[in-house]
């Protein structure tokens, strides 16, 4: 178990003895929750809308520095071995360089503090940065260069000349397993779980399915490559970043380097996406490692390549899903297991039997997922790790059972709802998948599927429907906090390290403090991608908007209990506790009686103050040791495959989704469309070419590695449940990474049929469907 779960789970345990109940200031629900109308579900535009579209937002390769100079790196071209020789001499001698940095010059420092080992770990893996000759992976920088111009750095790193004594390495899948797989950790608990006798009832069950399904690599491809601009101003390291984690940033950089956390200041107010990516990398300590050398500060930004060799993707998955079910298609036994591939020097094993723990009910469960380790680039996050392809095995195997058994996807997924969590016992915090399912398949015509494969064709298409369970978990990490400051005027200011990577946490955030304190939009500014305001916040688990809901809910508190010591016995206010008002109206009223008002400019006149500043930590995420919590989706997909070429087209797509009070419409929206056309990617055509020979990525562009483009997603319709969860901080639950879950799966079941191939192996491409 590593040092962050064990710290966590000792505290949540204890503060679970000592209230049970007690998530939120009050010992109450969130009194938003019960808001029907107002700001909250409003589809506002996104406040940092302007600002992009005038280019006035300032991203992390756009910082402008006195005396700057410019990054470039060279990989290494092996797999595992050292580093033999290294000829900088005509780097050095090439016009514009400034500096050659290689391990025999780099500084002193410790290696890179590997995410969840620590609580603000940020590190894609453990490994020392440019300290020794060693070489790890096919890609590892072995070399950095600083010019003054980006083009001159990268002209002199291509004059650098390296070779290498080559050690056996291990880069094959087959070769990897051969040696022996471990059980895989994910944040410290093991990826295994057995109830009852899976095996048994599988061969004892009237009806059964038993298959494999393949997973590819997948690479990270924001629009915004993977950038930093730095500088040292004596032993204080300022850091302008492209991060979905400042705070833990700021903490591993310092580790580094030897420094006090204050000593590291990050900074990170746009994020052109991140998906899981834009943590702690070799090039962030690079550049920082050349900048001290240098006395210089230092831009650095990858290439679409040095993305591909330095920062981790997904690993590949081998899964196994079995089924088990009497006639009436409850199931007797869900089997899940496989293996997947990981580093010895980073643990992010791709977990994707999470959503086989609590998706349906079964009589007995086999899951657990196993690690086979290879010399190659770390692995990481990526949007929905573990979700978004274990449900395309789980699901499709779903979809084969019911084909087997002659029986609608949908009914058979219905008769397997669980009324508790199947794995845990623990009650769902609320569940409305069926709704959502119900709901779907009205509006996408569900019900003119025809359940014989293959029968409707329009001219050489061939057309078809499928259909696929999404989920992910609920997750409120702890460490979030707030600080709020209201001025006399009643604006108000609210700064919490969290991050904007475009999905709308300023624009949502804004509307929910907006809301709790009762007043106009325009009047509230929300402050992030700073590490210098309060909290511990990751953009990352879908649980963002949970952690600073928390916290700005825990700061409001504090700040009523503030306003309410300052009213004075001439005020109206006299004598009420902060549960018993609310904001309104640009100030304070009591719940029930409108006239005992009073505005905050008032209150703070009386007292003599310009502004009120009071700041607040969240309460630990009690809400989910006693739920189950997940948001669901129903995903429903028509596609047409060309009998003559192979080639298959999404002709349309719904999300029907359940995730609680949606506080935002229009980036709710957004967010799950994203997903969706992220999920079309993983199904269709995205897939890191792994050279098996020498561990060396083949695609490392978009020319090669394809995405979806304009011409590959259709129209997308989202629609939602809106019924708000009582026990999360504003009814709602995660949104972001729900939108990729269950698309593989959907669409493969729809190319099933349409003609009649059943595609057990990620992208479902031309040479899987022809013949």
């Amino acid at each position: 178990m590593s040092i962050i779960q064990q710290t966590v789970m000792a505290v949540v345990k204890k503060a679970v003895e000592m209230a049970p109940d007690a998530w939120m200031p009050g010992n109450k629900p969130d009194p938003l929750i019960a808001r029907q109308q107002g700001l909250i579900g409003a589809p506002i535009s996104r406040v940092d809308g302007p600002l992009k579209v005038r280019g006035e937002a300032r991203f992390a390769a756009e910082f402008p520095m006195e005396g700057m100079v410019y990054a470039a790196l060279v990989f290494s071209t092996v797999p595992k071995g050292r580093i033999a020789s290294l000829d900088t001499a005509d780097a050095e001698a090439a016009p514009g360089v400034v500096l050659v940095m290689t391990h025999q010059n780099a500084p002193r420092m410790k290696p890179m503090p590997a995410f969840m080992s620590k609580i603000k770990a940020a590190g894609g893996d453990d490994l020392p940065v440019m300290q020794d000759d060693r070489v790890h992976w096919n890609g590892q920088p072995v070399a950095a260069v600083l010019g003054e111009t980006q083009e001159q750095a990268d002209h002199a790193a291509s004059l650098i000349q390296v070779s290498y004594d080559i050690e056996p390495a291990t880069t094959s899948f087959t070769a990897a397993k051969a040696k022996g797989t471990k059980t895989g950790m994910f944040m410290g608990e093991p990826l295994k779980l057995e109830i009852g006798n899976a095996e048994a009832a599988l061969a004892a069950s009237p009806h059964q399915v038993d298959a494999v399904y393949h997973t590819p690599r997948h690479n990270h491809n924001p629009i915004e490559l993977h950038a930093a601009t730095l500088a040292w101003k004596g032993d204080e390291l300022i850091i302008h970043d492209a991060s979905q984690a400042v705070s833990h940033m700021a903490w591993s950089m310092a580790e580094i380097f030897g420094l006090d956390e204050k000593q590291v200041h990050v900074t990170s107010p746009f994020v052109g996406g991140g998906f899981g990516s834009k943590t702690l990398w070799g090039h962030h300590v690079l550049a920082a490692a050349a900048s001290k050398l240098a006395g210089r500060p230092v831009r650095i930004m990858l290439s679409r390549e040095g993305v591909y060799r330095v920062v981790g993707g997904r690993t590949l998955t081998e899964q196994r899903v079995a089924l088990g079910a009497q006639a009436d298609g409850r199931f007797d036994a869900l089997i899940h297991t496989g293996v997947v591939a990981m580093t010895a020097h980073n643990n992010m094993p791709e977990p994707f039997i999470l959503p086989a723990r609590s998706a349906y009910a079964a009589g007995s469960f086999k899951l657990g997922v196993e690690v086979a380790t290879l010399d190659m680039l770390a692995n990481t996050f990526m949007r929905a790790p573990g979700e978004s392809v274990g449900t395309f095995a789980l699901e499709s195997a779903i979809d084969e059972l019911a084909h087997l058994m002659q029986m609608d996807p949908i009914e058979l997924r219905i008769r397997n709802e669980p009324e508790k969590d199947p794995t845990t016992g623990h009650p769902f915090s609320a569940r409305h998948i069926v709704e959502a399912y119900r709901a779907g398949a009205e509006r996408f015509g569900w019900s003119q599927r025809n359940a014989v494969p293959g029968s409707r064709r329009e001219g050489e298409w061939r057309v078809g429907m499928g259909c696929a369970t999404a989920t992910y978990p609920y997750y409120r990490m702890p460490g979030g906090a707030a600080r709020i400051t209201l001025a006399q005027d009643g604006h108000v200011k609210v700064e919490v390290a969290a991050h904007e990577m475009g999905m709308g946490t300023a624009t949502v955030q804004a509307q929910v403090t907006a809301e709790r304190l009762g007043l106009p939009m325009e009047k509230v500014r929300f402050c992030h991608g700073d590490s210098r305001f309060p909290g511990v916040v990751l953009a990352g688990g879908s649980q963002q908007s949970a952690a600073i809901g928390s916290a700005v809910m825990a700061a409001q508190h504090e700040l009523f209990v503030a306003l309410l010591k300052r009213v004075g016995k001439a005020s109206p206010l006299h004598g009420l506790k902060p549960d018993e008002v609310v904001g309104r109206d640009g100030g304070l009223g009591k719940v029930d009686d409108p006239a005992r008002f009073e505005t905050y400019g008032a209150i703070l006149a009386r007292a003599g103050e310009d502004e009120l500043v009071v700041e607040a930590s969240a309460p630990l995420p009690l809400e989910a040791q006693h739920w189950s919590m997940h948001s669901h989706g129903a995903m429903f997909c028509e596609v047409r495959v060309n009998e003559v070429t192979g080639e298959t087209r999404v002709s349309r797509f719904l999300g029907a989704f359940d995730c609680g009070r949606i506080l935002n419409a229009k980036t709710a929206a957004s967010q799950f469309r994203g997903g969706i056309v992220m999920g079309l990617g993983l199904a269709l055509m995205e897939e890191t070419q792994f050279d098996e020979r020498n561990g060396r990525i083949m695609n490392p562009s978009l020319a090669e590695y394809h995405v979806p483009v304009h011409m590959d997603v259709p129209e997308i319709d989202v629609i939602w449940t809106d019924i708000p969860d009582p026990h999360s901080p504003m009814g709602a639950r995660g949104v972001g990474e729900i939108g990729i879950t269950g698309v593989g799966a959907a669409v493969a079941n729809a190319v099933f049929n349409a003609c009649g191939k059943r595609v057990r192996e990620l992208p479902i491409t031309l040479d899987k469907l022809m013949g």
